[in-house]
């Protein structure tokens, strides 16, 4: 069997703000799927997240992710359409990138502060899931009440009386 030829590419891959959340788990995603393709990660890092021009599966923002990485040409139509089937990923955009040198693509790695961001999102969600657990109550929000103010009945007056008032009722 011959050996393969291989090739440096560029993948950029978008996904959504609900995604990003499980930043990390996304990040284990798109390894898993290079990784079927034989392909060898190089670098990584989050490019940008911004606006979208147009709606993505009613999706107005998204996270651009970069990675370099080397695979063999034969495995490319693989990755995407592994890519394709995800439900995780948005997009991508598959390039060659033969006219970077390893050292080049390996300064643009961003892998650690990528690990950074994945663990600040994901406590970020759990205290956000946290506060919407604990705060689910009817009513009146409690500092709103502890704070003196009085509700208000119909006609503008306060609900409550006084003692004094209610014995003259």
């Amino acid at each position: 069997m011959a050996e393969q030829v291989m090739h440096q590419y560029e993948g950029m891959f978008l996904i959504s703000q609900s995604e990003a959340v499980d930043l990390g788990g996304v990040v284990s995603h798109i390894e898993e799927i290079l990784g079927r393709a034989h392909a060898r990660i190089v670098a990584m890092k989050k490019w940008d997240e911004r606006r979208l021009a147009y709606e993505i599966n009613k999706q107005k923002r998204g996270v651009y992710l970069l990675v370099y990485f080397i695979a063999p040409g034969a495995s490319i139509a693989q990755i995407e359409r592994d890519c394709n089937l995800s439900e995780r990923l948005l997009r991508v955009l598959l390039t060659k990138a033969d006219h970077l040198t390893e050292e080049e693509m390996l300064a643009a790695d961003a892998r650690e502060e990528l690990k950074v961001e994945a663990r600040l999102r994901a406590e970020r969600a759990a205290e956000r899931d946290a506060r919407e657990g604990a705060g689910a109550t009817l009513g009146r929000p409690e500092e709103e009440a502890e704070a003196g103010e009085q509700p208000e009945a119909e006609g503008g007056e306060t609900a409550t009386a006084t003692a004094d008032e209610d014995e003259e009722n």
